[in-house]
């Protein structure tokens, strides 16, 4: 027994080697692994290496039975719809199984929303069969420096999903699978739906990071046509306006039109402008993007601001001709004339014009955007300009196809009045209303300084008097007024006269 354990430890200490002599050679390995990958990087082209990379990438993938899809949140310019449904169809498939997903519920909204978490896998079933999705976000640099003292490094996330199946069902993927998600995420959106209004981001994003981008609250504005104080026929015109846009979507693709509608409202401020704009989006159900060019330093971020409002949506511009110079296009002639008349010269002219000449928004760069090749990015889309003074406005703007409906808001009128009488104070008739009505006509008066006067007061004959007194007063200060301008009138009138001579 002895004798047979001697054997065994002499046998064992022949073929073993020691600890010493692994360690030994692992590191020699690992040296002259070190030097040949080394080698191989100075010596061998870097296109040569990604071949061989690619080449035994490719290899081993011949093996695999299974497809990855990747799929991006944005693609160039515009949002990838094929990401967005996907986010909206696959926040439902939260099963008890998951561990991991994200609530939300905006301010002023009543509706939680659920999505996948960050970097989490979900297993959706169609059809039968199993595909695997996994949500992805990562931290990237941005290109661009900021310039901003402490700020020179910018991130950005970088959104996409990978679904993965197995390779036999790729034509049902895309012959069927996307298009039900597509189609389930807009049912999704149209139950879950909340109007919102878009707004720029804040300044300094765009400012510091070129962040053109939107950010949404929710759209509560009660206004609706029932509520407008305006006159019936006009509502009733513009009613039926709208729905002859939204069902005429195979008309506009057969005349070669993108479906877009444009309306341009002007009138006195007060006149019920804005409350105009949110009766529409309340009865259509369409999102509001307030645009303000003012924020915008560049036709290029136009484009893509723009190109990233979503469909069936409403595009406002308010105060147009202050929000944008494009009323007068001769600006910068007449700057060339200024300082040509300095002993500068023609180019040396041209160039000063050009170097302090703002990065600000063109009227070209609007209107490309209106009826250009842009108009066609998005459907279901309608543009509305306002604006106090419509004959400051450059005539290019104003033409069909651009603004084709133009709405005059005016002055309050009787039938205004008599909507702002129901919503104020629930009354239709009243001994006070035939004088009301007989002084609006003879007084300029917006909706809005009528519905002030009625708030005053919740009695309805003190409400109804204060009314009457405020009326009298305007009609005073108005006639106070024309009597002024009136010796000034009949003297141009006999300036006229006499230059042309007698007839």
């Amino acid at each position: 027994m002895a004798s047979k354990t001697v054997v065994s430890k002499m046998f064992s200490e022949m073929n073993m080697p020691s600890a010493k002599t692994l360690v030994s050679t692992a590191a020699s390995l690992a040296a002259s692994a070190m030097v040949v990958r080394s080698v191989a990087r100075d010596l061998i082209p870097y296109e040569l290496q990604q071949y061989v990379h690619l080449t035994i990438q490719s290899f081993f993938r011949s093996f695999s039975s299974e497809i990855v899809l990747i799929i991006e949140d944005s693609n160039g310019l515009s949002s990838n719809q094929i990401y967005n449904a996907a986010e909206i169809y696959l926040g439902t498939k939260i099963s008890p199984g998951t561990n991991k997903f994200m609530v939300s519920m905006p301010k002023m909204e009543t509706k939680i929303s659920t999505t996948m978490a960050r970097n989490q896998e979900i297993l959706d079933i169609f059809n039968g069969v199993h595909f695997k999705w996994r949500q992805i976000t990562r931290q990237v640099e941005s290109k661009r420096a900021t310039g901003y003292p402490g700020h020179n490094v910018q991130q950005s996330e970088l959104r996409y999903f990978v679904l993965r199946f197995h390779k036999k069902h790729k034509q049902m993927v895309f012959e069927s699978y996307f298009p039900f998600i597509l189609q389930e995420s807009k049912k999704i959106e149209e139950e879950k739906k909340t109007l919102k209004i878009y707004t720029l981001n804040g300044d300094y994003m765009r400012r510091y990071s070129s962040d053109y981008s939107w950010n949404s609250v929710k759209l509560d504005h009660p206004a609706t046509f029932d509520t407008l104080a305006m006159d019936t026929r006009l509502k009733t015109m513009i009613k039926d306006d709208l729905d002859r846009f939204v069902r005429r979507k195979d008309f506009y693709r057969k005349v070669g039109k993108a479906w877009k509608r444009g309306y341009l409202l002007y009138g006195p401020p007060g006149t019920g402008k804005s409350s105009l704009i949110a009766a529409m989006a309340n009865y259509l159900n369409f999102d509001i993007y307030d645009l303000e060019l003012t924020d915008i330093h560049a036709n290029s971020d136009l484009r893509k601001l723009l190109v990233n409002t979503k469909n069936r949506s409403i595009l406002v511009v308010e105060d147009i001709d202050c929000s944008l110079e494009i009323q007068d296009r001769k600006a910068e002639e007449r700057a060339l004339k200024i300082l040509q008349s300095s002993q500068a010269s023609q180019a040396q002219t041209v160039n000063i014009v050009r170097q302090n000449k703002p990065n600000q928004v063109t009227l070209s760069g609007l209107l490309n955007f209106i009826d250009g090749l842009w108009s066609s990015c998005g459907d279901e889309r309608i543009i509305v300009f306002t604006t106090n003074h419509k004959d400051r406005l450059d005539p290019a703007l104003l033409r069909p196809g651009r603004m084709d409906l133009h709405v005059h808001m005016s002055y309050c009128t009787p039938c205004a009045f008599k909507t702002l009488a129901e919503n104020y104070l629930g009354i239709t008739d009243h001994f006070l209303i035939p004088q009301i009505n007989n002084l609006l006509e003879e007084t300029n008066v917006t909706p809005a300084e009528v519905g002030e006067q009625l708030l005053r007061n919740e009695e309805i004959e003190i409400s109804l008097g204060g009314l009457v007194e405020f009326l009298q007063e305007k009609k005073r200060e108005t006639d106070e007024q024309e009597a002024k301008e009136l010796p000034q009138k009949q003297e141009q009138e006999h300036e006229g006269q006499s230059v042309d001579g007698p007839n």
